[in-house]
């Protein structure tokens, strides 16, 4: 029989972990889901808080599911770290402080923490009391690259769930058969989310995204010849771009909290507002991230045709593209590139302007493959 489960790919011991603790009344009061990015640890943690919230134990398919799903159930809250670099005291407290709240419309209340590797000392400080006895209808599941990176404090007290590295291969006939599209436009998806298989279904069976990359990657062509306003104008058009899928999540916000004012208190509609802030800032990252992931997945692809291996390119669909641009540099201008790339991330997770970012980015794109004075050949 089909549940939440199911949608935990690439990790069959996990999700027999998962429905054995269920089956078993054995929930623990706090997991550590530790693994590499891509490798389903949000989707399962997803899967795990409907499970716990569902009147049907994690059907998959109800509206108290869909709600999980959406993060749009009061009773399950997703964080991440607000700070730039990790979670912020503050931030810590104010989970404490609701956590002590008895649920709104279920049974239990899940919390689910991503990126616990970037929780510092001070906010562990504040967090370690609560994970380690937290209310009786509490649960939370943290979420990490690797054990090693959590503090031995916060670590000690979860069951810790270990989740494998997924073979690229593998990990595109995943995405294929869950959204139901080709390998090699799942290889484009997982290139451009980094690798996250949940993010990547979404992405490839989404024209909107599909589109946005290829907007992106418009913007790298002829990146040699733009001129200082061709490139400005170019960052501003994909941070609108990236700001799209913003107004619909803005208007889903606006939409539950109508639905649900009548009911709530003020205190309740405070959070629900303060919770919808939050996942608008996430949401904003994520989108304005991935304008770095497709330019760094087409990097790489430079790189591997520059270094012999074109058997390593992912961006099928682009190949010419990322073969006329491999003809026009060499692999140290590639790698200086890929480094602008990785700056233009630090950046965006400091909250610097987006379009100052992009605008950077592009810039140091074009600086770092041909240089001042390099010739003027067709390249991107």
């Amino acid at each position: 029989m089909a549940d939440a489960f199911d949608g935990i790919l690439g990790q069959p011991q996990v999700r027999s972990l998962l429905r054995s603790s269920l089956a078993g009344d054995r929930v623990s009061h706090a997991y550590l889901f530790h693994g590499p990015a891509g490798s389903s640890k949000t989707r399962a943690a997803t899967a795990l808080a409907q499970a716990l919230v569902c009147p049907h134990g994690g059907c998959g398919t109800c509206e108290v599911c869909a709600k999980v799903a959406r993060h749009r159930h009061p009773d399950v809250r997703f964080e991440a770290p607000e700070g730039a670099a990790g979670y912020v005291v503050a931030q810590v407290r104010a989970i404490v402080s609701d956590v002590s709240l008895a649920p709104i419309q279920a049974a239990r209340k899940v919390y689910v923490l991503d990126r616990a590797d970037l929780m510092n000392a001070a906010a562990a400080n504040a967090f370690l009391k609560t994970l380690e006895e937290p209310p009786a209808d509490v649960v939370l599941i943290l979420l990490a690259r690797t054990r090693e990176g959590v503090l031995p404090t916060i670590a000690s007290r979860c069951l810790a769930v270990p989740f494998r590295q997924i073979p690229p291969d593998e990990a595109a006939d995943l995405v294929a058969q869950a959204a139901d599209v080709t390998p090699s436009r799942a290889r484009v998806g997982l290139a451009a989310c980094g690798g996250s298989i949940e993010r990547a279904v979404s992405f490839v069976k989404s024209n909107e995204r599909m589109e946005f990359r290829r907007e992106v990657l418009h913007a790298l062509e002829g990146l040699e010849m733009a001129d200082a306003w061709d490139v400005v104008g170019r960052a501003r058009g994909l941070v609108v771009l990236a700001k799209v899928p913003l107004d619909e999540v803005r208007a889903a916000h606006e939409a539950h909290l109508r639905d649900h004012a009548d009911f709530l208190g003020k205190a309740a509609v405070r959070q629900i507002e303060l919770r919808n802030k939050r996942e608008l800032s996430a949401k904003s990252l994520e989108s304005l991230r991935q304008i770095a992931s497709i330019a760094g997945s087409f990097l790489r692809d430079v790189l591997a045709v520059c270094a012999e291996c074109p058997d390593l390119v992912q961006n099928a669909d682009v190949r010419s593209q990322v073969e006329r641009c491999a003809l026009a540099v060499d692999e140290a201008r590639v790698v200086r590139a890929l480094d602008a790339v990785s700056a233009c991330e630090s950046a965006i997770s400091y909250n610097v302007s987006p379009e100052t970012c992009v605008s950077a980015l592009l810039f140091e794109l074009r600086e770092a493959l041909y240089g001042s004075h390099s010739p003027r050949s067709a390249c991107l």
